[in-house]
């Protein structure tokens, strides 16, 4: 196929109408590119779920056409499904230092070999196939993030990854402004950016801000205090530390992913400390209170989290006492903000000072808000746009913003997970649509829990389920004993004998009219029984158990 006559397929698999599990599929002929394989926290509704990856079914059906992942930071919601995936398809892995260094403790957990990790660093540009990749780096609220230049047969794709325009970052490293200027200058066929806060006005605020707001609530506090931040927030930590050095407090670091990140981060070099700062949690007892600051996990009410923990006096290392400061560095993810609230509300029960909400300034975002997606724009200048990460308003926001800079509507596409958006050089459809969707990971079961499981746990949590237990002589289906009736989660029964004694006549009816109508197969009898029942305990009570009848044969 000559140039002229090939074309770029762009399929997001994950991150189009959610916030989360971000990938992105690239591909010219038979040669694939990946961009991020993450993850996203369960729903509400996914009763014991775990977590929630993309449905990789077009990979694996596609698997020898796989050049390459690339990654452009180290967030879950980028390289979360990556033990899942790359035990399907193995393939190299690029991504900078900080995002092999946490992707390799999270690979290791899963027993997945780290052979194929190969680091890059902002400014490099490597041949994959028939793409060639350039990383530029960006401001995130995570070090090493970057965003991607995509050099293709078809024309140069240009993504953002997750984003912010930061004039003062903490580790001195801006956005590369010149680069995406570059790249427009030169000609950008395609561009996909992150939407999160496209419905935000203004500017971020820089991630220094918030060392002014930790200066302030170091200086009231008395006693000890007690940081909650997200564990990926490197800078964040970094501020916490200095913040800690001036007021001449040991730091200790507490929640598995915390300690893992705080870990690999001195390591390399992301995060630098005086000598002895940094402390063991068993050893803050060997100072007093006011000598003491704890970076934790929870800052998103998690139930398992430290914070959470300690919040409810449930963790084996630390107490909270009256005059802790505690300070969360973080605005709930939407759906977390109850979970928040109760936290901060035990904390305060437990007479310690909280330091939380957007007004203290203790949290900024980690990525752009209007004038800086604004400025991405008019400096990339690309022909054609697809607004990605973010939920459906916010892709329609951007979309909206492209426009306002004068885009033309129909070169911009807002599209959903699996859709194939197909360009050449002067055209863009959408061509199509491949299996998308999310698998459920519980345990160690992934994708063994679908929809009719998740309904079977609604209903139970809801309703809660009756067990009908019964012997039957299979030749005559003579009832020989029972029915007996055991209840969880549905009524006491203890209080309910007389709706019990009714139910078990009713068991015994449908048994009888199975009997005289010759139906002696098991599972007829099983669903006349579900029936009887199910109709009565409706009428008495408005609820609907799982029915679930045992049938033991002699």
């Amino acid at each position: 196929m000559s140039k002229g006559q090939q074309k770029l397929q762009v399929i997001p698999l994950g991150g189009l109408g959610e916030i989360g599990k971000n990938m992105t599929v690239i591909r010219v002929d038979d040669e694939i590119l990946l961009i991020d394989a993450g993850l996203m926290f369960p729903e509400d509704d996914m009763l014991g779920i775990d977590l929630v990856i993309p449905d990789i079914t077009y990979l694996i059906e596609n698997r020898e056409k796989v050049k390459a992942i690339v990654l452009t930071h180290g967030h879950e919601d980028h390289i979360g499904a990556l033990p899942y995936v790359l035990q399907q398809i193995d393939v190299p892995v690029y991504g900078t230092r900080l995002t092999l260094g946490i992707l390799s403790g999270r690979l290791k957990e899963h027993s997945v070999s780290c052979e194929k990790l190969r680091p890059v660093a902002a400014g490099d540009v490597i041949n994959i196939g028939c793409f060639s990749v350039g990383f530029i780096r960006v401001n995130h609220s995570i070090p090493d993030a970057v965003g991607l230049s995509i050099r293709t047969p078809v024309g140069m794709i240009v993504h953002t990854g997750d984003y912010k325009l930061d004039y003062t970052p903490i580790d001195g490293e801006m956005t590369d402004f010149r680069r995406f200027s570059d790249l427009g200058n030169r000609g950008v066929l395609l561009m996909l950016a992150d939407s999160t806060n496209a419905e935000r006005e203004g500017h971020t605020p820089s991630e220094r801000t918030v060392g002014a707001a930790f200066d302030k609530a170091f200086h009231n506090a008395k006693q000890r205090i007690i940081v909650a931040t997200f564990s990926s927030n490197v800078h964040r930590i970094q501020q916490v530390i200095d913040t800690a050095v001036r007021y001449k407090r040991k730091v200790a670091v507490l929640g598995r992913s915390m300690v893992n990140v705080v870990t690999i981060s001195l390591e390399m070099g992301y995060i630098t400390a005086p000598e002895g700062t940094i402390i063991d949690i068993d050893e803050i007892n060997f100072y007093s209170a006011n000598q003491v600051v704890i970076i934790t996990t929870g800052s998103q009410g998690e139930p398992m989290s430290a914070l959470t923990r300690m919040a409810v006096g449930e963790h084996r290392k630390v107490t909270i006492v009256p005059g802790d400061t505690i300070i969360i560095s973080a605005t709930p993810i939407p759906g977390n903000e109850k979970l928040v609230s109760k936290t901060i509300d035990h904390l305060l029960k437990l007479g310690a000072n909280v330091v939380y909400g957007r007004s203290e300034g203790i949290h900024v975002s980690g990525h752009a808000s209007q004038e800086e997606i604004k400025l991405m724009h008019n400096l990339v200048r690309p022909k054609f746009f697809i607004p990605v990460h973010g939920e459906y308003r916010h892709l329609i926001k951007h979309a909206k913003l492209a426009r306002d800079l004068g885009m033309p509507k129909e070169n911009i596409f807002i599209g959903e997970n699996g859709q194939i958006f197909e360009f050449t050089r002067d055209t863009g459809t959408v061509a199509g649509k491949v299996t998308a969707g999310r698998v459920l990971v519980d345990g160690l079961g992934v994708g063994d829990v679908g929809n009719i499981v998740l309904r079977d746990r609604r209903q139970l949590s809801q309703d809660g389920i009756l067990i009908i237990v019964l012997t039957m002589n299979k030749e005559t289906g003579e009832v020989v004993s029972g029915p007996d009736i055991v209840s969880r989660g549905f009524v006491y029964v203890r209080e309910s004998e007389e709706l019990m004694d009714e139910a078990r006549e009713r068991v015994e009816q449908a048994l009888d009219r199975c009997r005289d109508e010759r139906v002696l197969e098991w599972g007829s009898i099983k669903s006349n029984i579900r029936d009887a029942l199910g109709r009565y305990l409706f009428d008495k009570t408005r609820r609907r158990p799982m029915i679930l009848p045992i049938i033991m044969e002699i």
